[in-house]
């Protein structure tokens, strides 16, 4: 497997690359519109297709380039099916396979930070990653105020569906803020301070007194996100 992880500083979004070295297909994960020109780059460089742009949910702090994408490659578009958007290539379900060449990421639907968040889970050989945009930070966990979020919600997806999983699972998140680059499923278990609660009840009161201000491009980000970001 060839993999990158991409960094926009803006807006503090991990962008991922995963292709499949045998046939040289490849998946971009949380795409920022103002480095396409990058991807097209490393594309280029390392000779491989886009097949797929994913968006794990759709983003209130940037602006996703999965639209510009597709006119410059022909890739597919992808985001969940509660998302409703009209100008996606498809919509995505729970439990959705997604080849990317003889690779296959599995869609999981995990809401709480918006009611369209997804992680998308990839085994390859003995390892097990996921990319779990908003829902599970590195030693934290996506707002859950706004965009129908719910953190009830998040507490199932969290519990229910990402901390099942084996502890030496990779955790890469949308963003982080303080350089962490990744993380694993036992490393979150022990040391994220918002996963140390006793039920979903503390879950939901830990969440309703985090009072954090609206991301700054939340106007214009969502409407155009809507949009494939072409808005």
């Amino acid at each position: 497997m060839i993999f990158r992880q991409l960094f926009e500083q803006e807006s503090s979004t991990y962008t991922y690359l995963i292709a499949c070295e045998k046939t040289g297909k490849a998946a971009l994960i949380d795409t920022v519109k103002s480095d396409v020109p990058q991807y097209i780059q490393l594309l280029r460089e390392l000779n491989l297709t886009l097949v797929c742009a994913l968006d794990t949910h759709t983003h209130a702090d940037h602006i996703t380039g999965a639209g510009e994408l597709r006119d410059l490659t022909g890739c597919t578009t992808l985001l969940g099916e509660e998302a409703n958007s009209t100008c996606v290539s498809h919509a995505l379900r729970d439990g959705e396979k997604i080849p990317v060449g003889e690779l296959t990421l599995t869609a999981l639907y995990t809401p709480g930070h918006t009611d369209d968040s997804y992680t998308f889970h990839l085994t390859e050989g003995d390892e097990q990653y996921l990319f779990t945009g908003d829902t599970l930070l590195i030693r934290g966990t996506g707002r859950t105020d706004f965009q129908n979020g719910s953190a009830r919600d998040q507490y199932q997806s969290l519990f229910e569906k990402l901390l099942v999983l084996p502890e030496t699972t990779w955790v890469y998140p949308g963003h982080d803020y303080k350089g962490w680059t990744r993380s694993t499923i036992g490393e979150e278990k022990a040391h994220n301070p918002r996963l140390q609660v006793k039920d979903a009840v503390a879950y939901v009161e830990l969440m309703s007194n985090l009072k954090l201000p609206n991301p700054k491009l939340m106007d214009i980000a969502v409407p155009a996100n809507r949009a494939c970001g072409k808005h």
